[in-house]
């Protein structure tokens, strides 16, 4: 099992993402987390998580992931992935998933004061 892609994301991923993905993650890697410190979760030099073993600090099963450089699903250039196993990915992607979450609530919030207030929506001119 590896990082679920949300339904409303799949379609910004190339039709051969599974491919790419498993190149990356075997083929490239030789199975262990390419993370070199990136992530800031405090590892020095690359991180010594393997597929499959425990990892080294929370002892849990490896399953490497790929993540985005950039966070941008679209842009699958070989430069712009790395594997990585869970705890560097969510590391990582920590902060952009916090201004994520704020956009998201910010939307929400408007959306509801929007409906609260009768505010519509102005037609494109």
């Amino acid at each position: 099992c590896r990082m679920p892609i949300r339904p409303e994301e799949r379609s910004r991923y190339p039709q051969n993402w599974a491919e790419i993905s498993l190149r990356i993650r075997t083929v490239r890697s030789g199975g262990r987390c390419e993370c070199k410190g990136e992530c800031r979760s405090g590892h020095a030099g690359r991180c010594h998580a393997w597929n499959g073993q425990p990892h080294p600090v929370t002892r849990s099963t490896v399953v490497l992931t790929v993540a985005h450089r950039d966070h941008v699903p679209e842009h699958v250039d070989e430069a712009n992935l790395f594997a990585a196993c869970q705890k560097c990915h969510l590391s990582y992607d920590a902060e952009h998933h916090a201004a994520t979450r704020a956009r998201t609530r910010q939307a929400e919030q408007t959306a509801g004061m929007d409906a609260l207030f009768g505010v519509e929506e102005v037609p494109d001119a």
